[in-house]
């Protein structure tokens, strides 16, 4: 698997005459070698692959990295030399590098490497666009995860909560169910907070009429979920159960017309269609969908300017919203892996409204 994944990238990097890459984020390093830290550098050519580390992780890389890595014990700082000497036994002179990852002091260090550094984040990072069939099963289990939670935790959230206890409640079932741990800060926006796309869980008390927003997810064996459901606290007013019936609807025929090789743009403009001619477009200020798998946000991004197709192997999620200062939000989101046929949906929560 790794052997594929580290000649894919070499076969990229050659159309544009490169022969080697030097790899510095922790995702791209855990993706061409399975090595799980960041504390390395990765160097992959067609004559060879290094992973540079100290000796605080050379059992753990040995172990991670199998026979498809060379694993290089170095100082702890990866000192220049260092880098230089692999770079020269594999006969890398033209290296492309990840520039959108490196610190400024990080750049300046690798300048006085003896290759060319070129530019080449977006190339490195489509390696992972399509998933293969071990990266799909561990998206699975970490939407699994994240079903399971979310089912125990709306038998314990009432009101009088405050979002932060709905957050902590949902971190550890998350836990308890599997999870290595969350794929981001989990957001819980109750009433008038519910507006906020990214709030962050306070100390407001769950209030009856509430909409509440519950955007979150899990990592299973590095892979990321990323579902949000929105609940309500007894008998929501007339917009917001309007405003929820619009979401769930443009969601719906989103997924609707998701099929492979479709533009990623073609889907946000479905469900941003909908929205607007509700007369809620201008409460709609966020791109439709992102790709995620290693990273909780990577290709394809669905927005209004994307130039994404969603191939077979991709993954998008679908998480149209409605925020209304003062009065609330609602989002709907599931995660979605397309096929060659058409697509997998591997959230299965329901959308109809809980009214707790």
């Amino acid at each position: 698997m790794l052997l594929k994944r580290c000649e894919r990238l070499m076969d990229i990097l050659e159309k544009h005459g490169i022969d080697g890459a030097l790899i510095t984020s922790k995702t791209n390093i855990r993706y061409f070698s399975n090595f799980t830290s960041d504390e390395a550098v990765l160097i992959v050519s067609r004559n060879g692959r290094s992973l540079l580390t100290d000796f605080r992780y050379t059992i753990q890389a040995k172990e991670q990295c199998g026979s498809a890595i060379d694993v290089i014990e170095v100082s702890r700082a990866i000192a220049t030399d260092e880098i230089t000497a692999a770079l020269t036994r594999m006969g890398v002179k033209r290296c492309a590098f990840e520039d959108g990852y490196l610190t400024v002091r990080a750049f300046n260090s690798y300048k006085d490497l003896p290759v060319e550094l070129v530019p080449m984040t977006p190339d490195i990072d489509r390696c992972r666009l399509v998933k293969d069939g071990y990266e799909i099963e561990c998206l699975k289990k970490a939407q699994s995860i994240a079903d399971a939670a979310f089912a125990e935790l709306i038998t314990k959230i009432h009101e009088g909560m405050t979002e932060k206890e709905v957050a902590n409640e949902l971190d550890y079932l998350l836990r308890v169910h599997g999870a290595e741990e969350n794929s981001f800060d989990t957001i819980v926006g109750s009433g008038p907070n519910g507006a906020l796309c990214h709030a962050t869980p306070g100390a407001r008390k769950l209030q009856k009429g509430d909409l509440v927003v519950i955007d979150f997810g899990c990592k299973y064996m590095g892979y990321c979920s990323d579902m949000t459901r929105t609940i309500a606290i007894g008998e929501p007013c007339d917009e917001l159960k309007r405003i929820y019936d619009i979401v769930l609807k443009a969601q719906l025929t989103a997924l609707d017309k998701l099929h492979p090789n479709m533009s990623a743009k073609e889907l946000d403009g479905v469900a941003r269609d909908i929205i607007t001619q509700e007369s809620y477009g201008e409460c709609f200020g966020h791109s439709l969908g992102h790709g995620f798998g290693l990273d909780i946000h990577e290709a394809p991004y669905a927005s209004t300017r994307s130039q994404d197709t969603l191939v077979p192997g991709s993954t998008i999620t679908v998480e149209p919203g409605i925020y209304v200062e003062g009065l609330g939000g609602v989002r709907i989101e599931d995660d979605c892996v397309l096929t060659e046929d058409g697509f997998i949906n591997l959230a299965s929560t329901t959308k109809q409204l809980i009214i707790i």
